[in-house]
């Protein structure tokens, strides 16, 4: 009984709802250089009534070698598509009154776009590529200097 009334008590709160400042840090959060960092590209995204499968697709050009001419055209139409739905979301942040919780929500989802589209722009340069083959060449380079240390350490050590 008692975790009625405290469920009861929930419902009687009055939703809050993000201040202006609120939204100003979200929306400055948005457009910071680094954005991106820990957001989920969504598996889907609703845009005028469709819905299209992103995360996936955006994995897939990732593992792809190659781009076709028609590909690089379905991701610049991708794009397009992405991109007025983040500005839709981004026009919602900052003009609808949300609660927390649906700020929350939007700026993750907004976050995820924008870091879908940057994604997909650097699949279509070849960048994401150039800069994914730098990465592993350091790596490798990294862990042969740190078996070379190793190596050295337990040969100083044997002595």
């Amino acid at each position: 009984m008692e975790k009625n009334l405290k469920t009861n008590e929930k419902e009687d709160y009055p939703k809050k709802y993000i201040t202006d400042t609120e939204r100003r840090q979200l929306l400055s959060a948005l457009h910071s250089r680094l954005f991106w960092v820990g957001q989920h590209i969504p598996d889907y995204v609703e845009f005028e009534g469709e819905t299209y499968p992103l995360h996936n697709y955006v994995w897939e050009l990732i593992q792809k070698e190659n781009l076709t001419a028609g590909e690089k055209s379905r991701i610049d139409k991708c794009i397009d598509i992405i991109s007025a739905k983040e500005q839709e979301d981004e026009k919602e942040l900052e003009e609808k009154p949300l609660t927390q919780e649906q700020a929350k929500s939007l700026y993750h989802e907004t976050a995820g776009l924008l870091r879908a589209i940057t994604d997909l722009k650097e699949i279509e340069s070849g960048a994401l590529k150039e800069s994914t083959k730098r990465f592993q060449e350091q790596f490798v380079n990294q862990r042969v200097r740190d078996a070379r240390l190793w190596l050295e350490f337990i040969k100083n050590v044997s002595k």
